[in-house]
């Protein structure tokens, strides 16, 4: 008998539920949504709202978009964005989650203390996610973005450096660049470093390690443009080499091999719990 378990820390962070919960409540009351960007990357979640009525819609339709309604979702937006909104009589429903609008604000306010002098400010993140895209927007694009140590080959050592991080990056990766600037920055300058990772969604790793390691077989969910999906998978193959990433239940065509008995389901920040169930289910079918 085959025993199939979903790990109960899986699923949606707080910033996604309030986004969906945001969208949810303005089509309940409104014939037009639109939402920029899709509102989580997963996108049987997105065709999900999307069947209820919610248009997702990039930048370049953004901006010759006028007297609608659009909603922002968790990653948050550079101030460009507000401004074109408030030129074309756009109302936003911003549903930025709470700890990358706190970091935006601190990332504006040691802009503002330092941009007048040689010093560097610096995002530990992914180039052209949407979140880092808005934290750079309050820099008036000057923040140089770091993905990795061999990335820092741009900064200038012999000035001040401010480190920032992306809210879902890796806490191992980001101490990795704190020392490496400790190492190779000049005696006299300053560098600070602000660890600024949600911990809702780093203490996922360590979790959903120990998840897959207790399992004989794991199936991880999520979509394929899921960072914090990508990241959280390897882990998952840290924990168990029998780890399978999917984004559809339907991607699940054979019997488990023999002598599986405990097979785990677990997912991202950003896979929604009735696919995960859905998962499970498709499992039982096909190993009755």
């Amino acid at each position: 008998m085959i025993e199939v378990e979903i790990d109960k820390g899986s699923g949606f962070c707080f910033g996604v539920v309030n986004a969906i919960k945001s969208a949810e409540r303005e089509l309940n009351d409104s014939e037009s949504l639109y939402c920029l960007g899709d509102i989580v990357h997963n996108s049987l979640e997105v065709e999900r709202l999307e069947e209820r009525g919610l248009q997702t819609i990039e930048h370049e339709e953004f901006s010759s978009l006028k007297n609608k309604k659009v909603l922002l979702r968790a990653h948050g937006e550079p101030p460009s964005t507000y401004l074109a909104a408030k030129e074309n009589n756009i109302t936003i429903i911003d549903a930025t989650c709470p700890v990358v609008l706190r970091l935006q604000q601190r990332i504006h306010r040691c802009y503002e203390e330092i941009k007048d002098k040689e010093s560097q400010l610096v995002i530990y993140g992914k180039k052209g996610h949407a979140e880092v895209n808005g934290l750079v927007g309050q820099t008036n694009g000057t923040a140089i973005v770091i993905e990795k140590a061999e990335d820092l080959d741009q900064l200038d050592f012999n000035h001040d450096i401010f480190l920032f991080s992306q809210t879902t990056k890796p806490l191992d990766g980001f101490l990795k660049i704190v020392a490496e600037i400790e190492r190779r920055k000049a005696p006299q300058t300053v560098f600070k470093s602000y660890d600024t990772i949600c911990r809702q969604v780093v203490n996922r790793v360590p979790n959903v390690k120990e998840f897959a390691a207790n399992h004989d077989w794991v199936y991880f969910v999520a979509g394929k443009k899921s960072s914090n999906g990508k990241v959280l998978f390897e882990e998952c193959r840290k924990g168990n080499p029998n780890t399978v990433f999917i984004s559809d239940p339907e991607e699940i065509t054979e019997p488990l091999p023999q002598g599986i008995r405990r097979v785990g389901v677990c997912g991202a920040t950003s896979t929604p719990k009735w696919l995960m169930e859905k998962v499970a289910n498709r499992i039982k079918e096909l190993n009755p």
